[in-house]
């Protein structure tokens, strides 16, 4: 018998020409990834007491959890429900639109929309001069130049500038409805069509907000909604970017997610031109979808307490020669958590709000030295270095004014008619003290 045969002679036959398995059973033990340990982390930081943590030490424990624990992310084999896609659904439900999709941040979905839209080195985008920087600065990350408009006494995009700064550079309009306030879309978008623009609406500060029956967010090319704690919804961070547009999704998802996950066939070649490119990783974890599911599904409640308590105050309040209201674009569909007034001078402005202080009404007033405040064009010194020509003040003279000049009452939702009633006879009796009352 030779080497050859020997050594064959003695191997073990393989399973599956009918041999035992090398492998029949694992005899280890699975831990999960995330256990007991992470979840009471994220109860401590509900602020539970110590009482109420120890409780739940006791109630649960990694027996409890299925085979190899759970994740945070939405993919590879994630048990039901899939909390991110609950959300997107929601979305797709409470904005009125065909595709929604769950990112990180608000700004996260600023930047997918303007490379969704084109957005690139050698374009521009156009955006409000009052409204927080991340508009300005997600034109700028997709490589574009950020062209900013000037504002009216909605504070809101003035239509009457629009034309004026496009170019054959710019393939975006950017509008901006903030501070629970809508901007004037239908001429926005006349203008936009007329030149074959995209329009991208910055949701962040309005989420819920209407015009003229449709929500904010539905009505240009892509809406964007900042969902996080910092605004009128939401537990953490999270976004969402919304679209009625197959192939801007598809250039949205791209941007979010170019992992590829999303793809039907992930690592194929693009399906038709354009749609692959270099993108990054904008996911939403389930953890984060798991808390602002249940914050969007309170939209329409805090909304509508708000919108009582704006509408409450607001119809108790005078009319004076030396105050401008804040201009509505819309008041049937305004959230309305500011109300906001424009005296005609510095003085006076002091003088109302020192005075509405003293009623208890907290208000604020920036006033010409005031602090830089990024929620302004000409403070948004991130932006300086590359476009500093695109924020001199002079370049939007209307914003520079009102923004200082303004003063902001914050309308707090959980205020009883009897509280509505007090701060709108508060306002009245300081405005009644130094100026002049016009009322029929």
């Amino acid at each position: 018998m030779t080497s050859s045969t020997l050594s064959q002679s003695a191997s073990p036959q393989l399973a599956q020409e009918g041999g035992p398995k090398a492998f029949p059973v694992m005899t280890g033990t699975i831990q999960p990834k995330l256990g007991v340990d992470e979840f009471l982390s994220i109860a401590e930081r509900f602020g539970f007491s110590a009482e109420a943590m120890a409780r739940l030490s006791v109630a649960v424990s990694n027996e409890d959890l299925p085979e190899g624990g759970p994740h945070l992310g939405r993919y590879y084999g994630h048990p039901k429900p899939i909390k991110g896609e609950e959300f997107e659904a929601l979305g797709r439900e409470k904005f009125a639109v065909k595709h929604a999709l769950g990112v990180s941040s608000g700004t996260a979905a600023l930047h997918c929309a303007m490379v969704g839209s084109g957005a690139a080195s050698g374009r521009e985008v156009i955006c409000a001069a009052t409204g927080f920087i991340a508009t300005g600065m997600a034109a700028a990350l997709a490589g574009a130049t950020p062209i900013f408009c000037d504002v009216d006494e909605s504070l809101m995009m003035d239509p009457r500038c629009l034309e004026a700064l496009i170019t054959p550079r710019t393939v975006a309009i950017a509008p901006t409805h903030h501070m629970g306030a809508v901007c004037d879309m239908e001429p926005i978008l006349e203008i936009a069509r007329k030149h074959n623009l995209r329009v991208i609406e910055d949701c962040a500060q309005s989420p819920g907000a209407s015009y003229r029956g449709h929500p904010v967010g539905s009505l240009g090319d892509f809406g964007c909604y900042s969902i996080s704690c910092y605004k009128i919804i939401g537990g953490g961070e999270g976004g969402m970017v919304v679209t009625n547009d197959d192939r801007l999704f598809d250039r949205a998802r791209q941007m979010a997610e170019a992992g590829g996950l999303w793809r039907p066939n992930r690592f194929a070649a693009e399906r038709y031109p354009g749609e692959l490119f270099v993108g990054t990783n904008y996911r939403l974890s389930e953890l984060e979808a798991a808390v602002n599911v249940v914050q969007l599904r309170k939209l329409d409640d805090v909304v509508s307490g708000r919108r009582e308590v704006s509408r409450s105050i607001r119809k108790k309040l005078g009319s004076f020669k030396e105050i401008t209201w804040q201009k509505s674009n819309d008041p049937e569909g305004d959230i309305g958590y500011f109300l906001r007034l424009f005296p005609d001078s510095d003085g006076l402005a002091c003088m109302i709000c020192k005075a509405l202080a003293a009623e208890g009404i907290n208000a604020v007033y920036r006033g010409t030295d005031a602090s830089p405040d990024w929620h302004l064009f000409q403070d948004m010194f991130p932006l300086f270095p590359e476009f500093r020509d695109q924020c001199r003040s002079n370049l939007c003279p209307v914003a520079s004014d009102l923004f200082n000049r303004c003063i902001n009452i914050n309308l707090d939702p959980w205020w009883s008619p009897e509280d509505c009633t007090a701060v709108a006879t508060g306002i009245n009796k300081v405005l009644s003290a130094f100026c002049t009352r016009i009322d029929s």
